[in-house]
């Protein structure tokens, strides 16, 4: 039986403003306005008879990606925590280390390893190649799947194809850095040359064997952070310091470029990584002007322009090849030939210790979501809503005051010694250092205004006594 392994970590920022480091691409819904880039990922896997997912992901995003698991119903899926990014040779690692310890002790689990944030257009074609790399790996092999290139592409590292090893599969002849256009245009005419997926396929125990041989002290460390972890709930957490410890190092460099036993398997499935806002344009349905527009957008003579507006109206007149994407607290305007430098913006707002990169005005939370409506001197205005049956944790501030306004639902307020309703057109008053909760006992979503004031209005400002959701 196959273990699927998706690793959903990294923050996008090539993406921003769309992605950001608390909400990036995989949990979006990118390239299809249903499903986030993860569900898309984790639907692809219906009708392979494979496992129950393991995902990997930052600790930051662990509510979020439980909630996006339990929209799929798979909420007893095991989401392996990180407490820092190590790159994809540790977390495989944990995964597979994981993987032997859970299953029937006769097992030696094949592991196919995804990530949450890739395109695939053709769910049949990718489905064959995975029923065509399972024999390899039950064999021991090594599979990487090469993506079948339809252009000179400079954005992705390269697989020369080797000698064919029955069964479908070719040995790995090379792997090959991201090369200039002169070679790439070289690659693609050759036809030997695959783009790098970072997909693989293998048994646990086969990987954990070529880990020790080559890279014995990443192994070791992720051992040592497994068997220091804890269970909580669906969430496995590894120990923070022997982590923290673990070299820094892909799967590619530490296994792949090394191992006798790389194999690839050919796939031409409409595949994309997403990295840029020029590849989303890409692989987006276009007008007759090759425009794409999502949200409110007005247009007069644009051609070739992505538009991405989220809140408000945005009008296009006489422009060619940009793309412009519109938040609640921030638009971007790029050339479509310079998207690639959307990052050194985002480095930009964090050396200017601002927080655009970090969240978007909406926050998620394990209990609903908050939108930060306004704000000035000593006061801020949030709309909160409350998912039916979630709670806040018991808490206080010891700056800030704050009034609840019930726009619709029923809110069950904790106030110092007294617990009692609020109704819809009702508020009530929070005072500083009061220890208070709210919760929703009913069957739809609660929403609210949250007028805070006082000093000091930061989210640090929060001392907790009791949370269902085990945050400190």
């Amino acid at each position: 039986m196959l273990f699927p392994i998706i690793m959903a970590g990294g923050s996008g920022s090539r993406l921003w403003p769309l992605s950001r480091q608390l909400n990036p691409k995989q949990f979006l819904p990118l390239a299809d306005a249903n499903v986030s880039m993860l569900q898309a990922t984790l639907q692809r896997l219906d009708g392979l008879g494979a496992a129950l997912p393991r995902l990997i992901c930052n600790e930051q995003h662990r509510f979020l990606a439980a909630e996006q698991l339990r929209m799929l119903g798979l909420e007893n899926a095991n989401i392996l925590l990180e407490p820092m990014g190590r790159n994809t040779a540790p977390a495989i690692a944990l995964a597979a280390l994981s993987a032997l310890e859970t299953s029937d002790k006769a097992q030696d689990p094949v592991l196919l390893v995804l990530a949450a944030d890739h395109l695939i257009q053709d769910v049949d074609a990718f489905q064959a190649s995975i029923q065509t790399a399972l024999p390899l790996a039950q064999d021991g092999k090594l599979v990487t799947f090469g993506i079948v290139p339809t252009h000179a592409e400079t954005g992705y590292g390269y697989i020369e194809q080797g000698a064919d090893v029955g069964l479908g599969g070719y040995k790995v002849s090379r792997f090959v850095e991201k090369p200039d256009l002169v070679t790439a245009q070289e690659y693609l005419a050759c036809g030997s040359y695959f783009w790098n997926s970072g997909m693989f396929m293998f048994r646990a125990s086969r990987y954990l064997q070529e880990l020790e041989n080559f890279r014995p002290d990443i192994l070791a460390a992720c051992r040592k952070a497994l068997a220091g972890g804890t269970q909580d709930m669906h969430f496995t957490r590894v120990d923070e310091a022997a982590f923290a410890a673990c070299p820094d190092d892909s799967v590619d460099y530490a296994v792949m470029e090394k191992t006798a036993d790389a194999v690839m398997v050919p796939l031409d499935a409409g595949w994309s990584d997403i990295g840029s806002w020029t590849a989303l344009w890409d692989v987006s349905n276009k007008d007759d002007q090759g425009n794409v527009f999502k949200g409110d957008v007005l247009n007069q003579q644009s051609r070739n322009t992505f538009v991405h507006a989220d809140n408000r109206l945005v009008a296009t007149v006489g422009l060619d090849d940009l793309v412009i994407v519109e938040t609640k607290d921030a638009v971007l305007v790029a050339h479509k030939d310079h998207v690639q430098d959307v990052k050194k913006i985002v480095e930009q707002l964090k050396n200017g210790a601002r927080s655009e990169h970090i969240n978007h005005r909406e926050v998620y939370r394990p209990w609903g979501v908050y939108d930060s409506v306004d704000n000035g001197h000593r006061y801020q205005v949030k709309r909160i809503t409350v998912k039916p049956g979630a709670k806040l944790s018991v808490q206080m501030h010891h700056h800030r005051a704050e009034h609840w306004i019930v726009v619709s639902g029923t809110a069950k307020v904790t106030n110092g010694e007294r617990t009692y309703l609020v109704c819809e057109n009702e508020s009530t008053y929070i005072p500083i250092g009061q220890i208070h909760a709210l919760e929703n006992p009913g069957v739809i979503p609660l929403e609210l205004i949250e007028v805070q004031s006082g000093s000091y209005l930061g989210e640090d400002d929060i001392v907790r006594f009791e949370d269902k959701y085990g945050r400190a």
